[in-house]
């Protein structure tokens, strides 16, 4: 069971680890100690407004010992000394809760300075920390970015690593569509496969009709070497014919003749 429950534990961090964004978490705890700071500045309001609060109960109190001291004195001066000594009593009465209330309204002094002091100091820590996470978050975005460029570049992202296996299986298919094709050629060249539209012919048979076309044309050029080789011949024995004659006058070329009836 503790192997099973370390399995488990073990799993479940791993998985909350490859859902965890640091730069949420940052965001988060940023918001945690904004809402700290706004408790303790609520706390020093709190305590401002108890001292204040204080301070006007003190004023009142005082107002009410300086009049308590009036009386006694107005009535000390009718002759009336117990009514000024009741009211020297009152007064002392006053003036004990007037003591109080100054001894209470020092600690809350105290208090909101030492909040005040930490509020200010808080303040400065978030500040502080707020800038700190920004940069965090900029640092991881762009090595972030950077190492997903490099994946790209490198092909062992997942998407690349796709593409590349893509492109592999389409290269291979074509290398054996070329070398199936290649194949094909050399067998109906060679005349181990049959071309059935007769268009096709083999080696041999290349080179054969290469050979009687080339035998046709030589024959055929000889024959009209030797068609104009006798008419040259022919003409030139004209020509010599023609030039004998014109010493001999034919009857034609005396004059005509007329042949008696």
């Amino acid at each position: 069971m503790k192997r099973m429950g370390m399995i488990f534990r073990a799993k479940a961090n791993k998985a909350l680890d490859r859902a965890e964004d640091p730069r949420e978490t940052l965001d988060y705890s940023y918001q945690k100690q904004l809402e700290l700071l706004q408790k303790v500045r609520r706390g020093v309001a709190d305590v401002a407004t108890s001292r204040k609060r204080l301070e006007l109960q003190l004023n009142q109190l005082q107002g009410q010992s300086a009049k308590l001291e009036d009386q006694g004195r107005k009535a000390l001066a009718l002759g009336r000394e117990d009514l000024a000594r009741e009211a020297l009593t009152r007064r002392s009465a006053l003036q004990q809760q007037v003591t109080d209330l100054e001894t209470q309204h020092q600690t809350l002094q105290g208090e909101e300075e030492k909040l005040t002091l930490a509020s200010q100091r808080l303040q400065a820590k978030v500040d502080a920390f707020r800038t700190k996470k920004e940069t965090i978050k900029a640092t991881y975005t762009a090595a972030q970015a950077q190492t997903r460029i490099g994946e790209a570049f490198s092909g062992i992202s997942e998407e690349m690593g796709d593409v590349g296996m893509a492109i592999q299986r389409a290269e291979d298919k074509t290398a054996q569509l070329q070398a199936r094709a290649g194949a094909i050629d050399e067998l109906m060249a060679s005349g181990a496969l049959d071309d059935p539209s007769g268009m096709a012919k083999d080696d041999i048979t290349a080179e054969l009709d290469r050979l009687s076309g080339g035998s046709d044309v030589e024959l055929e050029l000889q024959r009209m070497k030797a068609e104009l080789s006798g008419g040259s011949s022919a003409g030139q024995q004209a020509i010599e014919g023609g030039q004998n004659g014109a010493g001999q006058s034919s009857p034609q070329q005396n004059g005509p003749r007329f042949d008696k009836q």
